[in-house]
């Protein structure tokens, strides 16, 4: 009895239809997943962009609602002038500092209660000493050498701002160190007591009201280290320096990166709102993409 013997295998037809299904397979799978990469760096990009956008609006927003409101200017680093930024807004493209001083806010928090209360006893304050009820200004000196990480930074270095007080030439002393009390605002020390304060040059006459605000730093936003090609910068902040002692941002104070990769930074008040905005950049892909945060802050 013979056997015969048989061999499967692909016919030359079979073998046609899995050389086509593969290519096509192989055409739109490649092109699926280089959509999917695509879509996914686009994503991270933007997911980027927006986070450090987001971040560094919120970071300057939270500082500004603390500030004293009509000490905020806009500095012009091209020709060294500021101007009130009630009058800037976005219509000086020179004037990329956003500056201002702001309330001691932690220790006016305190811990179970405010170590400076903000209320002045009138009856018992004369042009030489100021007693603030329910305060403990040695407290507070303690907690503003810490926040400013400088032991020898305290109440000594620091001014108060009454509320309801006339502006003068040198009211903050963006134009030189306070050396009188002659301004809006009044470089202070540490009196006999922990409810008082003394002023540091001549006396209070004729500027003392019931409220008043604690003041210990500035605060500046500076878009640095800008290339004027990529049109990207860096924005830091600066904080710990005194104007009224003659300080300023770029010499004295505590310079700290808040974003890289900033194409844009941009302010506008009106009346006692600021408008701020930041837009991120980012190149990594070849193109050009720009995200834009912004925030309003009474």
């Amino acid at each position: 009895m013979l056997i015969k013997n048989t061999r499967k295998a692909f016919t030359m037809l079979e073998l046609i239809f899995v050389i086509v299904i593969m290519g096509i397979i192989g055409k739109f799978g490649t092109e699926f997943v280089a959509r999917a990469y695509e879509s996914f760096i686009y994503s991270k990009i933007n997911n980027d962009l927006q986070a450090k956008s987001a971040s560094a609006v919120e970071f300057i927003a939270k500082r500004l609602e603390h500030r004293i409101k009509a000490s905020t200017i806009a500095r012009n680093t091209t020709t060294a002038t500021y101007n009130s930024v009630n009058d800037v807004g976005l219509s000086d493209p020179d004037a990329t500092v956003l500056e201002w001083i702001a309330t001691d806010i932690d220790s006016f928090r305190g811990t179970t209660q405010p170590s400076w209360s903000a209320v002045i006893d009138l009856t018992a304050t004369t042009s030489n000493i100021i007693v603030s009820t329910a305060t403990e200004f040695n407290t507070t000196n303690a907690q503003i050498s810490i926040l400013s990480y400088t032991p020898t930074v305290g109440i000594n270095d620091s001014a108060v701002y009454f509320i309801g007080s006339n502006i003068t030439a040198n009211p903050w002393g963006y134009n030189g160190a306070i050396l009188d009390q002659n301004q809006t605002l009044h470089p202070i020390q540490l009196g006999a007591n922990i409810d008082e304060i003394r002023p540091r040059f001549a006396n209070f006459a004729g500027d003392i009201y019931e409220y008043y605000k604690l003041a210990w730093t500035a605060y500046a936003i500076e878009l640095g280290d800008y290339d004027d090609v990529l049109k990207i910068g860096n924005l830091y902040l600066y904080y710990n320096y005194r104007p009224w002692n003659g300080e300023t941002y770029l010499a004295n104070g505590t310079k700290v990166l808040l974003a890289e990769g900033i194409n844009t930074f941009r302010y506008r008040s009106a009346g006692s709102l600021i408008k701020i905005q930041v837009c991120a950049k980012s190149d990594l892909t070849g193109e050009e993409h720009a995200l834009c945060k912004e925030k309003t802050v009474y």
